[in-house]
């Protein structure tokens, strides 16, 4: 009698998705292959919550339909479609960071590295290059790249090329006192409350990225030994942080917001006013963490579908109509994404938190997976009624897969906590509910790590390359020395 054995979660998952999937577009992993290609690359995930679970295989599921094989490298789209927009081989920046960050979890480093270096190299090459078409933290997602993989060879040799991208964002959008402005159709918001496709605003979007490119910058450049980059960089650090908390922070509506051209700040608060935190920006100061109380105000940004891209209470609140590409309230994963890793710095990094929570932090995240669906099916679109979880593109098929956005980074290093960094050490500082749960073959420093959490047994187990390296009985952060 041939033995009967039971399928990982893995291959269970792909081949739900595979069942119902037409696969129109195949790029370099086909279906077919799907399930051997994410065996090999990415971490494995085993939890309670099977909301979370199955998002978290949708999105590896989906992330490697849009790896493509170039004449110029790997490369990760953003559209499975071609779009107008788009530049060789449908390439386009806007999401550059989002697909660094997810990227850097798979165990073959080479497809992120290529597409990093499509984009500073190949790109910046071309008659009309490509990359300044969407405001980027390109510079902060590399930096973040090298700590998991601990190599910061990538970097180095890039430096000579983000030091000349930096430069060419302050040619391009730097104002006389040092910050900077940006449209909202390049910040891809177009059509948000407080945005123009002709007004030279100043937005927390550009400046964070600005910030956080700096600060990443200064860090890489400290590595090459360039004590001439560092130096202007950990000054212009300060110059950005500064400005930024100066310019933007409304005192009265405890926000940071747009600073029209026009003058004055914008009278909406908007979601974009929460990534300064994706890079650490604002002071620890109560005041400034005031503005998370906006985020689970059901007359601020907390929706039954998720977070608001502006609150609700404004008048102006989704007022442009649906089947554009609207920033004007309604759900977006990109700026979900964004604000919910801005959510788990302020857990970790900051000691005045706003009445945050990590019980907040999972809801969001759960909300956050559970409208991946449309007609009762795995989905991931462009945007969302905040009110149904309709995906306002309708049966676009432009729409389908669209791989703007962040999931499986937010399980990874912010709800179980892989925290790295550049020396040979881990911090594991889970933000978990769960009674148990285990995460497998992390990729980290040329290790593999594998996390075990049983309330009732074993209790909390780290291995190294199949090594247990600590065992505790609570569910705690851990620093491990490699």
């Amino acid at each position: 009698m041939q033995g009967v054995f039971a399928q990982s979660p893995l291959q269970r998952y792909v081949h739900q998705f595979n069942a119902v999937d037409s696969e129109t577009v195949q790029n370099y992993v086909n279906n077919a292959q799907a399930y051997e290609w994410l065996n090999k690359n990415i971490p494995l995930l085993e939890c309670p919550d099977s909301i979370i679970e199955k998002t978290y295989y949708y999105r590896w599921w989906t992330f490697r339909k849009h790896l493509k094989e170039t004449p110029d490298g790997f490369i990760f789209t953003e559209f499975i479609l071609p779009v107008k927009h788009a530049g060789r081989y449908n390439a386009l920046s806007c999401a550059l960071g989002h697909h660094i960050n997810e990227g850097r979890w798979l165990r073959d480093t080479q497809y992120i590295n290529q597409d990093i270096r499509y984009w500073f190299i190949a790109d910046a090459q071309q008659k009309a290059p490509k990359f300044h078409q969407f405001s980027s933290w390109a510079e902060w997602a590399v930096y973040e790249n090298i700590k998991v993989s601990g190599d910061p060879a990538l970097a180095i040799d890039l430096l000579p090329y983000m030091d000349a991208d930096y430069h060419l964002w302050e040619k391009e959008r730097r104002l006389p006192d040092g910050l900077f402005w940006q449209f909202d159709v390049k910040d891809g918001m177009e059509e948000s409350i407080s945005g123009s496709r002709k007004e030279k605003n100043i937005r927390p979007t550009i400046n964070s990225y600005m910030y956080g490119n700096a600060v990443a910058m200064a860090a890489m450049a400290k590595l090459a030994h360039n004590d001439t980059l560092f130096k202007k960089y950990v000054a212009d650090v300060a110059k950005i942080k500064s400005l930024t908390q100066d310019s933007m922070w409304d005192s009265k509506a405890d926000f940071f917001k747009v600073r029209l051209a026009k003058g004055g700040l914008s009278d909406a608060r908007e979601e974009i006013g929460f990534i300064p935190w994706y890079f650490n920006l604002p002071d620890d100061q109560a005041f400034y963490a005031r503005a998370w109380q906006q985020l689970i105000d059901t007359t601020g940004f907390n929706a039954p579908w998720g977070i608001t891209t502006a609150e609700r209470r404004h008048p102006a609140f989704r007022s442009h109509g649906t089947g554009g590409c609207e920033w004007d309230g309604a759900l977006w994963p990109f700026a979900t994404t964004q604000t919910l890793k801005a959510l788990s710095n302020l857990l970790r990094d900051y000691h005045y938190k706003g009445g945050m929570t990590p019980a907040i932090y999972y809801e969001m995240l759960r909300t956050y997976a559970r409208s991946h669906q449309k007609n009762g099916q795995p989905y991931l679109g462009e945007y969302q009624d905040e009110k149904n979880g309709y995906w306002l593109k309708g049966d676009n098929p432009r729409s389908s897969y669209y791989n703007h956005s962040g999931f499986c980074d937010l399980v990874i290093n912010d709800l179980i906590g892989i925290r790295p960094s550049l020396d040979n050490k881990v911090t594991i500082d889970p933000m978990v509910p769960w009674k148990w749960f285990q995460l497998s073959n992390i990729p980290y420093h040329g290790h593999l790590i594998t996390i075990n959490w049983n309330y009732k047994s074993k209790g909390f187990i780290i291995f190294v390359d199949n090594v247990e390296k600590y065992r505790g009985k609570k569910l705690k952060s851990v620093m491990l020395a490699l």
